[in-house]
């Protein structure tokens, strides 16, 4: 008996899932991977960031695909794994949030996995599995921030859940993920010494196809683009409403705009960070 409960002590400390209950997902709207030595488990998010979809601006186009997509999924239509890629603090990661603020009620639910949880993958598939069957749930993964580097593991474990795998992923799972690498790893000038002409057909060589293989099994890519400054200015605005200043652009204006060239980015970030930093200063000196 005292043998079984330091195997099963020992288990929970280095994280077999299997000694974890799932989160309770009729009460939570999103979860996360943690990884530990043995795997890993499920942990609820009782705090979830979850910005409105009119909120992010600039990006009607890819708001309409990856909705659409998405509503395919929780309806219980065929949906495409998708990779949101392009310049940093242009909304990717916050365009998923607000899919998830959007569709919770018809059974969506965002499990966060970190760099280090993509080896972790047959795991959670299994634990997601394990949920509630009389609960219709709609699953995305989520991987913000995914790059690989030349050898790294997670990059065949990944290429094997998209597509190549033996074991077939369950309906109810998604994959999406946010990269400022439109094909998740470094390129180098070496690269292009692969390339050669076949009559008037550029072939790519080995490497190059091998970067291109794993990015060519999203579905759906959708590219995220710098603003220009009347939308950056336009996203300003939202931001310091949230904060409850409306002060008029005039007043701000000049200020903004050099926020964003010392930081070398006109990005949704950018304004929201301009906007924390102008609310609570005027408040500051209010005080």
């Amino acid at each position: 008996m005292e043998r079984q409960q330091v195997i099963q002590g020992l288990a929970a400390l280095l994280g077999d899932s299997s000694s974890h209950p799932l989160p309770d997902f009729a009460g939570v709207k999103a979860a996360r991977w943690r990884h530990l030595p043995l795997g890993g488990r499920l942990e609820g998010v009782a705090r979830v960031d979850l910005p409105e979809m009119d909120e992010l601006l600039g990006i009607e186009d890819t708001k309409a695909a990856l909705d659409l997509n998405t509503r395919q999924f929780v309806a219980g239509f065929p949906a495409n794994d998708a990779l949101l890629w392009g310049g940093r603090g242009t909304g990717k990661s916050s365009l998923v949030k607000a899919l998830l603020r959007r569709y919770a009620d018809q059974g969506l639910r965002v499990i966060e996995i970190d760099p280090d949880g993509i080896l972790d993958l047959p795991e959670i598939l299994a634990a997601l599995q394990a949920a509630d069957p009389q609960q219709a749930y709609y699953f995305v993964l989520f991987c913000d921030d995914l790059s690989f580097g030349a050898d790294d593991p997670g990059y065949k474990a990944l290429k094997s859940l998209l597509d190549g795998g033996v074991e077939a992923r369950p309906d109810n799972v998604l994959l999406y993920a946010t990269s400022n690498r439109r094909h998740l790893m470094p390129r180098h000038f070496a690269d292009n010494e692969e390339y050669h002409r076949h009559g008037e057909e550029i072939i790519p060589g080995e490497t190059a196809e091998e970067k291109i293989s794993l990015s060519e099994r999203f579905g759906l890519w959708l590219g995220f683009y710098p603003f220009d400054q009347a939308m950056y200015l336009d996203i300003c605005i939202i931001h310091l409403q949230r904060l409850g200043v409306r002060t008029p652009q005039a007043e701000w204006r000049e200020e903004a705009l050099r926020w964003a060239l010392q930081r070398g980015s006109r990005s949704g970030r950018v304004a929201r960070q301009f906007a924390r930093h102008w609310a609570g200063s005027r408040a500051l000196a209010a005080r």
